[in-house]
């Protein structure tokens, strides 16, 4: 495998300003960076929350009656709506923004060593947008195609100018989780490490980051460290973040706000069309997680992932070899 994970430029470009640490202390800086980032996206989303219980009536009356339980699932309704993930997903700018000053400010590293390079990233953006909205709409095509989920049309469900909030809400969330565990992470344990080395680890990172969503399931975690794997595999051979951040981006949108499901066990109500699952076949689309706990994107990350090592370097080298 490490004959076809080349070392990327934003690798080599880190290594050559710092060198890596240890992986148990990368790892221990990595929970850090992370954690700083999630009481960084609280100070931007608790007060909007804390405005929102407010001004909530029946939050209120919840309160008066001194009900723990009653308090709990008001406030638990009042704050689970679409505007407060709209919120959530335009917070985690912070995430970007953080990362890039932990690597310009203490790592010594430029944005380009994150993969954000100017060359080509307009085509590599749309590219990802083409690719996510491809491969999950492949996972949905295997759960119908096996009866496991129905699709049914609900323009009732859907507003414009909502789903173009949820659109750039998660131009920002996909690009901000690829730059901490792929733009960030991985490229910090391959200024050390074998590249193979660091797409295992920072994949199961990845996957830890999602251990407290909602219906999470053993097939969740394996789905999530594959597609941690593509993810990262991608950026090793297009050697910039553009494309694996809008296909992150694309992938959580297509599932959510247009085929219905839910994103990670998180559901939203503003969708194009609604999934149906069926029980007894969880296997394929996932239960309460989701598809992305299922065996449909199982197989749709498998064919990726094969075709990223196999097919697209076998393309690479027939260039090369065509250019000498």
């Amino acid at each position: 495998m490490e004959s076809w994970l080349q070392t990327p430029a934003a690798v080599r470009q880190a290594r050559e300003t710092q060198k890596g640490l240890h992986i148990a202390l990368e790892i221990l800086v990595f929970l850090a960076v992370f954690l700083a980032c999630v009481m960084g996206e609280m100070l931007v989303t608790l007060p909007v929350q804390m405005l929102m219980l407010m001004q909530n009536q029946a939050y209120q009356e919840a309160l008066l009656s001194q009900d723990a339980k009653r308090i709990e699932e008001a406030g638990l309704a009042a704050v689970s709506t679409d505007a407060t993930t709209i919120l959530s997903l335009f917070a985690t700018a912070v995430m970007i923004l953080l990362v890039l000053l932990f690597c310009r400010l203490l790592q010594k590293r430029k944005a380009v060593s994150l993969g954000f390079i100017r060359q080509g990233c307009g085509i590599a953006y749309i590219k990802g947008i083409g690719a996510g909205l491809l491969m999950f709409s492949g996972a949905v095509l295997i759960c119908v195609l096996t009866g496991s989920v129905t699709l049914s049309y609900t323009p009732q469900r859907f507003s414009l100018p909502v789903f173009l909030l949820f659109a750039s809400g998660y131009m920002i969330q996909g690009m901000a989780e690829e730059a901490l565990c792929r733009g960030y992470f991985m490229v910090s344990l391959g200024r050390r490490y074998p590249m193979s080395v660091a797409v295992i680890v920072n994949a199961a990172a990845f996957a830890a980051l999602h251990l407290l969503n909602p219906g999470i399931a053993p097939l969740a975690i394996v789905n999530l460290i594959l597609f941690g794997i593509f993810a990262s595999i991608c950026f090793i051979q297009t050697e910039n973040i553009w494309l694996v951040g809008a296909l992150h981006s694309v992938w959580n949108l297509v599932q959510g706000n247009v085929y219905g499901g839910s994103v990670s066990g998180m559901d939203v109500s503003c969708t194009v069309f609604t999934t149906v699952t069926k029980e007894g076949r969880e296997i394929f689309h996932g239960g309460a997680f989701g598809m992305e706990g299922g065996l449909s994107v199982t197989i749709v990350l498998m064919c990726g992932i094969t075709y990223l090592l196999l097919f697209k370097n076998e393309n690479k080298t027939k260039r090369t070899a065509e250019e000498l």
